[in-house]
């Protein structure tokens, strides 16, 4: 009786493995997932491009280089607008635009130093009285142009999401405990773009080629509420923003 107990153990420990084996040649990595994962890279690219452009709103974070400045940025972009934070070595500002109204809100340093290089003192008792206000940026001002892309998804999106190089799809892995996929352009020197393997298939981080900035891209379709500050915390220069004298 004991020999045929044992004799029984080994065959039920080999199915249990065999079992098992097979099990794991089974498994599907991309369960559960959207199926992004089956494609081809530029397949990827082009699903995460569609399904940013088709989310109303996306907050941005992180550092980009623009124009050779360094910029770290927390923005949260609408279809009629955008508002957040900018900071640089030397200043640190909130942008909000609501449709084609730009408001720029910084401190005294940042707004003598756009009035001059080396600001005098005049300069700094001047931009002194714009400290807690925000600006109203002319559309015809230089300073519009500068840093309205930054509160325009289309056009900020637009820029950012296009690699450079051939592109090929790379390692999975998880982002904020979301599964991702990653999509690199010329092994990475073009850039790279981790898209969601779960819901939609957006765009969740972003690394630029050549060192250009890195970003995290969230909270899609979430609300952003856009609302134009009160009359009197605004400054509004008309055509042109002056400072001095």
């Amino acid at each position: 009786m004991p020999h045929r107990r044992r004799g029984v153990l080994p065959g039920a420990v080999c199915a249990v493995l065999v079992a098992a084996l097979a099990g794991c040649a089974a498994e599907d990595p991309d369960a559960g997932t959207n199926g992004v994962g089956k494609l081809p890279a530029d397949k990827i690219q082009a699903k995460a491009q569609e399904a940013a452009r088709g989310a109303g709103t996306v907050r941005l974070s992180g550092n980009l280089v623009s124009q050779g400045r360094t910029y770290k940025l927390d923005m949260r972009l609408g279809k009629d607008g955008g508002r957040g934070e900018l900071s640089t070595k030397a200043a640190t500002f909130q942008l909000l635009r609501v449709g084609d109204a730009l408001y720029l809100k910084a401190d005294a340093g940042f707004w003598a130093r756009e009035k001059n290089a080396n600001p005098s003192k005049n300069d700094e008792a001047a931009a002194s009285k714009l400290v807690g206000k925000y600006v109203k940026v002319p559309a015809t001002d230089p300073v519009y142009k500068r840093f309205s892309g930054f509160t325009d998804k289309d056009v900020l999106l637009g820029s950012l999401l296009g690699l450079h190089g051939k592109l090929a799809a790379g390692e999975r892995g998880t982002l904020g405990g979301t599964r991702t996929i990653r999509i690199a352009a010329s092994q990475g020197a073009g850039g790279t773009l981790d898209v969601s393997l779960e819901g939609k298939p957006y765009p969740l981080r972003l690394r630029r080629a050549g060192g250009a900035g890195e970003v995290r891209l969230a909270d899609w379709g979430q609300p952003v509420e856009l609302r134009a500050p009160e009359a009197s915390q605004v400054i509004d220069y008309g055509k042109q923003i002056t400072i001095g004298d």
